[in-house]
């Protein structure tokens, strides 16, 4: 008996010594053949033998792996009797590589790279933009990925970043647990030099982790600079939780709207002692950036020359001038504490074809909405110029400017950046290619255009999510004070973008509001306004209470004329009368037919109404319509039960259609400036109380 136990012994030291003297190791100076290298997405090896992470597509990932995966864990057997126990701790790495990222622009880019190590290949369900092909929104910040990234990131999300230049590390979350800009330790000054990440040059990356000492270095310089002897970002942190017996390593990285290449040049890679150097020689070379055009001029006689020479810079000075006038812009001191990017005009006149009618996407209260491809980066664009004799064009535009600027989610419209021209103002957005919801609710469309309950209950839950950020996931609060389905702009993908911040009101967190002028929209307009004049969180809770209703319903939130029988409808009144009457799916867009989750059409219809209650302490905050829709809470049916008591609130169940029940639901005068849905047809209605 003992003899077979000792036999058991030596095979697990015999095991576990042979692992230790099978550390794995490779080193690629530049990646010609394919390498031993897995790829999937949109990345490819250049013949040349540059890995090429992304290129010239938009919104895709690209992955590059290590083809087999690679032995992360030694078991150090240690004897308790004569029993052998297994010790399992994180083995120590070590990897370095060179890469570059390449954009058109030398001051914006696409997405970064992240080299990460993660227990299967192709990282099922990554998104591409700011999740860097890593995870998505349901993953990401599982403690289940196992994933730990060293992340090179160039866009700013304020959801994850603590600037558009920086490296961070993460672990199974794309908020890195350490971050620091890019820069790297200059031993002649004795500190940190800045380094630009899309600077297009190539920089070499290292990074160690001591399974022993239980710490994780980055280390960045640029390629001709000597490894630092100061590390960039140190991590003290044991990794055997987080890193699987077997793991693959690789590359990850995604692109967005701008158009840029991400090259790994050169890679390393050892498990259980130092990566080999690369060799810098040896890595292949950057394609040339814009390759210089050599102009031949003739050999002519001087006398000849010089006259010519005068004539054109007399006309060439002509020129200038003139076009100067013609493209001449504005700025003024409030631009300068804004952070968005300024466009020019120029640059704009030539992406709208000169603003051309065939261009013209659509008009508003404050001005002309116009497609436009950006001349340099081939962008698709939504210009809106605000119209010259807008009474309030300036103070909108400078609104968008101060809110939409700054803000980043995924369910708003991403202000791009500005221009001004003597009076014109221009705003420049990313194009939606599917136009507004209302389109699709109340446009002429045929059959198979029309929105199924599917993609009505995710565009209602993304305009959900982009309210709950902009009323708490900014740094200040911001009132968006027109929700409406027009305001709601639909993706390629169809997911919902809340637009038009040309309302918004920004105040900072523990302040009051300040009272405002009245405008909007009607039937989105919660009747405390004319009480107060006051836009809160809650004024826009209201405003999405008829959004969901309209969306559900198929029916605008004030009908002039519903039908012939009908001289008016308020929809609110209606599906309240409808589901006190237990007959709620009545109210149902005759579109859908019968194709929609009877649950999901119940809980929109009635918190529809719960949004659209007249006190504005019974409506739930935005967070709470998320946990509602997501089926995180259930709906509280008291709080329902109580909109039918709430006569001396100003709401009245729909017994009728006559024009004087209007007058008790919204006290506001109706005429048929209404169905221009215009915010500046809404101000001039509502001058107060009838």
């Amino acid at each position: 008996m003992f003899i077979f136990k000792d036999v058991v012994l030596l095979l697990l030291l015999g095991m576990s010594y042979a692992a230790s003297q099978e550390d794995p190791s490779f080193v690629y100076n530049g990646f010609k053949d394919g390498a031993n290298l897995s790829r999937d997405g949109i990345a490819d090896i250049t013949s040349n033998g540059l890995l090429r992470l992304t290129n010239d597509t938009r919104q895709m990932t690209g992955h590059a792996f290590y083809f087999h995966p690679l032995q992360f864990i030694k078991n150090n057997s240690t004897l308790q009797g004569n029993t052998p126990t297994p010790n399992t701790t994180a083995v120590s790495f070590s990897t370095t590589f060179v890469f570059a990222i390449v954009s058109e622009y030398h001051d914006l880019s696409g997405h970064g790279i992240a080299f990460f190590l993660a227990p299967q290949r192709g990282l099922p369900g990554a998104l591409p933009s700011q999740h860097l092909g890593l995870f998505n929104e349901s993953t990401n910040g599982k403690f289940t990925n196992h994933v730990v990234a060293v992340e090179l990131d160039t866009i700013y999300n304020a959801e994850f970043d603590i600037d558009n230049n920086h490296v961070g590390i993460d672990i199974n979350d794309l908020k890195s647990v350490n971050a620091s800009p890019a820069m790297y330790f200059d031993t002649k000054i004795g500190g940190f030099r800045n380094l630009s990440l899309i600077s297009g040059e190539p920089m070499q990356v290292w990074i160690e982790y001591d399974g022993v000492k239980k710490q994780l270095n980055v280390t960045l310089a640029p390629i001709k600079v000597p490894k630092p002897d100061v590390p960039l970002l140190s991590l003290s942190q044991d990794l055997s939780t987080i890193i699987l017996d077997s793991m693959y390593v690789g590359f990850s990285s995604s692109t967005g709207s701008v158009l840029t290449s991400h090259y790994i040049l050169g890679w390393s890679f050892k498990i259980n002692g130092k990566a080999e150097a690369l060799d810098i020689s040896r890595l292949p070379k950057l394609p040339r950036r814009g390759p210089k055009k050599k102009s031949k001029i003739p050999e002519i006689g001087l006398p000849i020359i010089i006259p010519i020479l005068v004539l054109t810079m007399i006309f060439g000075v002509f020129f200038i001038i003139r076009r100067k006038r013609k493209f001449a812009e504005l700025v003024e001191d409030w631009e300068l504490n804004y952070g968005s990017q300024r466009f020019s005009y120029k640059d704009l006149y030539i992406a709208t074809k000169g603003f051309r009618e065939k261009e013209l996407l659509g008009v508003g209260g404050f001005g002309r909405v116009y497609k436009g491809v950006l001349p340099m980066s081939k962008i698709e664009v939504a210009v809106k110029r605000v119209s010259h004799n807008s009474r309030q064009g300036i103070r909108e535009f400078i609104a968008e400017i101060a809110s939409m600027g700054q803000l980043r989610h995924r369910n708003l419209v991403q202000l791009l950046g500005y221009c001004r021209r003597k009076e014109e103002l221009l705003l420049v957005y990313d194009f939606m290619p599917n136009g507004s919801l209302d389109r699709f609710l109340f446009g002429k469309l045929n059959s198979s255009s029309i929105l199924n309950w599917n993609q009505r209950f995710r565009i209602i839950k993304g305009v959900a999510s982009g309210l709950v950020y902009l009323h708490e996931g900014w740094e200040q609060v911001v009132i968006h004070r027109d929700i409406k389905a027009s305001n709601v702009l639909l993706d390629g993908e169809m997911n919902a973008r809340v637009g038009d911040f040309g309302l918004a009101r920004l105040y900072d967190r523990g302040t009051n509001p300040q009272t405002t002028n009245i405008v909007g929209t009607l039937g989105y307009l919660a009747p405390e306004l004319t009480r107060t004049g006051k836009v809160t969180k809650s004024t826009d809770v209201f405003a999405f209470g008829a959004f969901l209703l309209e969306v559900a319903c198929g029916r605008r939130p004030i009908e002039l004329q519903a039908s012939a029988s009908e001289q008016g409808l308020i929809l609110v009144d209606w599906v309240l009368s409808c589901w006190s009457k237990g007959a709620i799916l009545q109210t149902t867009d005759p579109n859908l037919g019968s194709e929609y989750v009877v649950e999901e059409m119940e809980l929109v219809l009635k918190l529809g109404l719960m949004c659209s209650h007249t006190v504005p302490k019974s409506r739930p905050t935005m967070r709470q319509v998320v946990q509602y829709l997501e089926g995180d809470v259930p709906l509280p049916q008291t709080e329902l039960w109580a909109l039918e008591a709430s006569d001396n609130a100003n709401l009245t169940l729909a017994r009728g259609r006559n024009s004087e029940q209007f007058s008790l639901s919204y006290p506001y005068s109706v005429d048929k400036a209404y169905t221009t849905g215009s915010s500046s047809a809404a101000e001039s209605l509502l001058s107060g109380p009838r």
